[in-house]
């Protein structure tokens, strides 16, 4: 059984930062990406970043130069640093994790979602 566990939503105003956290527990063998999506009403689930083993990484467009994410291995957890935040980020902000839970078994993961809204 594997969990995904967000924090760090909130509002905030135009300009600021929020830090967002996903820490992944349970039965994993190895974890091959982490990565943030989000999603507003009436709108399709989106990427926002991702990073893999290996540290690389990708970005929407419209959040590069301002959102960074980075891990660290030994937590099993991802974050996204979100500076800059402007009202059209507001959305529920998904965690995502492609793990092997054993040698042979690869899954993908979604944490619960965390609200971010950024008022103008």
């Amino acid at each position: 059984q594997v969990q995904l566990v967000e924090s760090g939503g909130g509002l905030v105003q135009a300009g600021g930062s929020l830090r967002l956290s996903c820490a992944a527990s349970g039965s994993i063998f190895r974890v091959n990406a982490m990565g943030w999506y989000r999603q507003v009403p009436g709108k399709q689930r989106e990427l926002v970043a991702v990073i893999r083993s290996g540290d690389s990484t990708n970005y929407a467009d419209s959040v590069k130069g301002r959102f960074t994410i980075s891990r660290d291995n030994a937590k099993n957890t991802v974050y996204l640093q979100m500076n800059s935040l402007k009202p059209e980020d507001t959305a529920v902000y998904y965690c995502n994790a492609n793990l092997d839970i054993v040698i042979t078994t690869r899954k993908n993961y979604w944490g619960q979602g965390t609200q971010v809204t950024v008022s103008s």
